[in-house]
């Protein structure tokens, strides 16, 4: 198939570009920059220029590919104060792709989340979020937009991502809390710490989502949870051993203040399942768990970004 690809030199994106052409698909790949184009073309994807704003290329590039998954979002206004904007500039995009796959039975794949979607027990691919009007849940509108399209002819399916999508060369959550603890001098967990965070190497995200692309039923929902719940302990516990700093919790109140932009997430009890995604698409994650994954000391090499 010709897959257009959104946000394609992105975290996920960067990995699923060579996981699709390794399939024997060709890529479009949308890039904003030099940059990104040059990294798109060194491994062997076409490029089309332009922004999730230009959704005139976006209908274009939609309507030339045999199928299309959106990864791309304003993740710099986002976590600048703008949450609102970069989910409203993301709902623009989603519609113009899926009115331009509108009746063709091609399939349109859009990342998502699983954060806060069944506090207090486990959450499968059936429970669905809230939509309540607040800033993060119009992501979850979009999500549910697109598995919409499903009844007009598209074959829409939504992956959930976990909270960290784990590996070399990470810049999100894991990044960050191992640059606070190198910051603050102690590596910190809220509470007792016994909460949990679903997670996944993006290598096998990547998968899950060729998976989707290639064989996902239309308006599938499915999970990239490759461990249901890692304790927020734990993770601390392997932090601090590998900075050789002291593990302690940090109170509630004093939250913000230590962790930045993260103390709301830290706090989040979160057990996701992905038993029925596993069963649809047969995705099965091959590569290392988090916990592994911080121990193999990539994440510690040279000091992370600032929180």
């Amino acid at each position: 198939m010709r897959i257009f690809v959104t946000g394609a030199s992105g975290w996920i994106g960067s990995a699923l570009v060579p996981e699709l052409i390794d399939a024997g698909h060709q890529v479009l790949g949308l890039a904003r920059s030099e940059v990104s184009a040059a990294a798109l073309t060194e491994v062997g994807a076409e490029v089309v220029r332009g922004t999730v704003d230009d959704l005139d290329t976006l209908r274009d590039a939609a309507t030339a590919s045999d199928g299309v998954v959106h990864l791309a979002f304003k993740h710099d206004i986002a976590f600048s104060g703008d949450f609102q904007g970069a989910a409203e500039a993301d709902r623009r995009a989603v519609d113009a792709l899926g009115e331009a796959l509108d009746g063709t039975g091609r399939p349109f794949v859009i990342a998502s989340g699983v954060a806060g979607l069944a506090p207090g027990r486990t959450a499968t691919e059936r429970d669905m979020p809230t939509i309540d009007g607040s800033p993060v849940s119009l992501r979850s509108a979009t999500a549910q937009a697109v598995l919409a399209f499903a009844s007009r002819g598209v074959r829409s399916s939504v992956v959930r991502l976990s909270p960290t999508c784990h590996g070399d060369g990470d810049n999100g959550f894991m990044a960050t809390l191992v640059a606070t603890a190198r910051t603050k001098g102690v590596s910190g967990y809220l509470g007792d710490g016994t909460n949990h965070w679903p997670a996944v190497h993006r290598l096998d995200a990547a998968r899950l989502f060729r998976l989707a692309v290639e064989n996902a039923p239309a308006g599938s929902v499915l999970h990239g949870v490759a461990e249901d719940g890692v304790r927020i302990r734990d993770i601390a516990e392997v932090i601090g051993r590998h900075l050789d700093v002291p593990v302690t919790s940090v109170a509630p109140e004093a939250a913000a203040g230590h962790f930045g932009f993260l103390a709301g997430f830290l706090g989040l009890d979160a057990r996701v399942s992905s038993d029925l995604t596993r069963e649809l698409v047969g995705w099965e994650p091959i590569h290392p768990g988090l916990l592994a994954d911080l121990d193999k000391g990539h994440y510690f090499h040279t000091p992370a970004p600032t929180a």
